[in-house]
């Protein structure tokens, strides 16, 4: 069991201006199962944390406003109770460098995946069902991040920020498409998936917010 002590410390690392390690430490499986979920490779969910939050978390909040962190880190066994409970948890080799940031994946790299909310999209999201506004708006002005995946409820996204650039970016989604009414692939670089619908969707939204 983590002390108090250790615990408030672990909090207070800074991964960058505005957003500390504490907010991403929170787990419902973790409190719902009586799991500690505290990194065992505290140095390395620094750095991986630090990369999502300079290069994804922080460009989205500048431009956007106020971003709410839904989930984040997962230590690699509330990952694994997620899994094996049905709790909408991949396995853990699949969340290496992902939900789990302090564990490389097979390739050795490290990265951390946040489930977010963007504040300012909400009404709008709620009033349009308009969630490909707010996916082509990443897709175009946060070139750091590897993969993002939509959810039905607050236009919530889990996206990834990895330690070794790559070439294909993708977007995906759980939520239907509000055009064509299909799930799944927004857009995937290198040509393996043609966009749903084209990228001028966000124009109205961008509106609202300026």
């Amino acid at each position: 069991m983590t002390s108090v002590t250790k615990l408030e410390s672990i909090g207070r690392i800074r991964l960058s201006p505005n957003f500390f390690l504490r907010e991403f430490l929170y787990s419902e499986i973790s409190q719902a199962e009586g799991i500690e979920n505290v990194p065992s490779d505290l140095e390395l969910a620094t750095l991986a944390g630090q990369g999502l939050c300079e290069n994804v978390l922080e460009p989205i909040q500048t431009a956007l406003g106020k971003v709410s962190i839904r989930s984040a880190y997962r230590s690699a066994q509330v990952n694994q109770t997620g899994n094996e409970k049905d709790y909408n948890c991949a396995s853990n080799e699949k969340n290496y460098a992902s939900h789990i940031w302090d564990v490389r994946d097979a390739a050795g790299n490290y990265g951390a995946t946040a489930c977010i909310v963007v504040n300012s999209f909400v009404d709008y999201y709620a009033e349009t069902g308009d969630w490909p506004a707010l996916a082509w708006w990443l897709y175009d002005h946060i070139p750091s991040f590897r993969h993002a995946v939509f959810y039905p409820k607050l236009a919530a996204f889990n996206i990834n920020w990895y330690s070794s650039p790559s070439p294909e970016r993708s977007i995906l989604a759980q939520v239907p498409h509000p055009e064509t009414g299909k799930k799944g692939i927004l857009v995937r670089d290198a040509g393996a998936a043609v966009p749903m619908a084209n990228g001028e969707k966000y124009a109205e939204y961008l509106r609202r917010i300026n």
